[in-house]
């Protein structure tokens, strides 16, 4: 069963699909993401506020939220520990 991470907005990802969470502030994050919407790989769930975090994806999507890295990077741990505890 596939864990699934609310990303803010009613956007959910993959848990098991992520490879990292990260700001969008340093020099290559943001050349990583221009380059994401030239290529058509990026999944913008802003909703039109400022990206907070850039989220990798393992096939190379890059999503872009609204919501801080240690705000997701919280909800993964929950997440994880809450399917941890039903098992």
């Amino acid at each position: 069963m596939s864990k699934l991470l609310h990303i803010g907005f009613g956007n959910i990802v993959n848990v098991d699909k992520i490879i990292s969470i990260v700001s969008p502030e340093a020099a290559p994050i943001k050349r990583l993401v221009q380059k994401a919407k030239e290529d058509g790989t990026s999944i913008d769930a802003t909703q039109g506020r400022k990206t907070k975090s850039v989220i990798v994806m393992e096939n190379g999507m890059v999503v872009l939220s609204a919501l801080l890295p240690e705000t997701i990077a919280l909800r993964t741990q929950t997440e994880t520990e809450s399917i941890a505890d039903e098992t």
